[in-house]
């Protein structure tokens, strides 16, 4: 008789995941990360020592958010990090409020982008309907 080791897919796998350093994204697109110190039977993350981190291009910034309860629903990806890879990226951190400034440009280039598009998917009869709504 052998012993297959159990593979939980529930949120009773997240056991192993407790005082470890996360990364989580969330179902708007933001990513949080912090140090799991509870969660519950719904997935209900509780972080400290978090921090929400936006990413534009090759930079990122940092926002202290201190304790964060994370709503299991709105999880998308769950992941730990790893300090030494996570040191060794490419990556150069910016001040938040020169990260915030180019998330705004680049969502203006997007919107503007997208608003050409959709004109030219128009005049050709195609509906672009859902453009604005949330697709979850």
């Amino acid at each position: 008789m052998s012993f297959t080791p159990q593979f939980f897919t529930t949120a009773e796998s997240l056991v192993d995941s407790l005082d470890r350093k996360l990364l989580v994204v969330l179902r708007d697109g933001r990513k949080v990360i912090g140090i799991l110190r509870s969660y519950d039977q719904f997935a209900n993350l509780v972080l400290q020592d978090s921090l929400e981190r936006i990413y534009v291009g090759d930079a990122y910034g940092d926002i202290e958010r201190g304790v964060f309860i994370i709503r299991g629903e709105n999880v998308v990806l769950l992941g730990e990090i790893d300090g030494e890879i996570e040191d060794s990226l490419p990556l150069r951190q910016l001040p938040i409020e020169e990260i915030l400034q180019m998330q705004r440009e680049e969502a203006e280039e997007k919107a503007r982008k997208d608003k050409l598009r959709y004109c030219l998917l128009r005049k050709q009869g195609f509906s672009v309907d859902f453009a604005d709504n949330d697709l979850y």
